[in-house]
């Protein structure tokens, strides 16, 4: 990035804004809602990331405090051009709430007790809710590989769905398992390689 124009630097910072913006004004719904439009814009479109990196990033800007679409635009944004980049994903996010807010609080306030407003948002919530699943969809098939990955994605639902574990608790001994499977992992093969 350093050594790129600060003509091409500006222009990706600009495609970051409109990209986020776009995110930002069609997400219903929190941050699992915008994990589609993330993949297509981040990965098909500008190819900025892979689907695995954003899953990765998406997991971070959970764990992080904060809101999980912010902080995923930032860890995308500096990822992707630096300082900037995180500044104008951020902004671009979190600008298109702000407009849709404030036009909420100023008018369509007097409106929320009618019928065919909130026949609207129930709508809204079964879209968001197909979506959400949609994307769960995709993320087991692209991140499930192992019998050992289908038991700790069972485990976790078991925990957070049934038992009510917070889930930043079931992410971080998720980190902390996948830490030690992988150092295990290595140090077997290497005890296989040193003894043949």
């Amino acid at each position: 990035m350093n050594g790129k124009p600060l003509k091409e630097k500006a222009l990706l910072c600009l495609k970051l804004y409109l990209a986020f913006f776009k995110i930002g004004l069609f997400t219903f719904g929190g941050g699992y809602a915008m994990l589609p439009m993330l993949e297509r814009e981040c990965v098909d479109h500008y190819g900025w990331t892979d689907r695995e990196e954003l899953l990765d990033i998406f997991a971070m800007g959970q764990c992080t405090p904060g809101v999980i679409a912010v902080n995923t635009a930032t860890f995308l944004g500096r990822k992707t051009a630096g300082f900037f980049g995180a500044l104008l994903g951020t902004l671009g996010v979190i600008t298109p709430s702000i407009i849709i807010i404030t036009i909420i609080a100023a008018v369509l306030q007097n409106f929320a007790d009618l019928a065919p407003v909130q026949h609207a948002m129930a709508a809204v919530r079964c879209a968001v809710t197909a979506l959400i699943f949609a994307s769960v969809i995709k993320m087991v098939r692209s991140s499930i590989k192992t019998a050992a990955q289908v038991v700790l994605l069972i485990l976790a639902f078991l925990a957070v769905a049934i038992f009510g574990a917070s889930p930043v608790v079931v992410v971080i001994a998720a980190a902390v398992y996948g830490f030690f499977f992988t150092n295990l992992s290595k140090m077997e093969q290497q005890e296989d390689t040193n003894h043949a």
